[in-house]
């Protein structure tokens, strides 16, 4: 399953049709937001059986959203597990170090 793209008004309906979801909250400036972009590619296919979804959120076309999660740097990724707020991590970081904290937190 390839990444699904979040907006400041599709954003909970995402978080309700699916059991987890990981959102990336990013944009296009970012040089760590751009490395991260392939690592979370990869996990969305790695953990698709676990039912995780990865919404990426761009942060300059939907502002309001990221307020609500009081996004100060990028990348920030929150983690959603039936519809309830569970994690936060803020800053780039290896796919081992980011599969570790998703599946702590599931």
């Amino acid at each position: 399953m390839a990444t699904i793209k979040s907006t400041d008004e599709t954003f909970d309906n995402i978080v309700k049709e699916h059991k987890i979801v990981l959102t990336d909250f990013w944009a296009s400036w970012c040089g760590p937001c751009v490395t991260l972009a392939p690592i979370l590619e990869q996990l969305s296919d790695e953990l698709k059986d676990k039912g995780i979804v990865i919404a990426k959120h761009n942060i300059d076309e939907e502002p309001n959203l990221p307020v609500k999660f009081s996004v100060r740097g990028i990348p920030t990724m929150t983690l959603h597990v039936d519809s309830e707020h569970k994690a936060t991590k803020v800053g780039l970081t290896t796919k081992s170090d980011l599969k570790s904290w998703i599946e702590q937190n599931i």
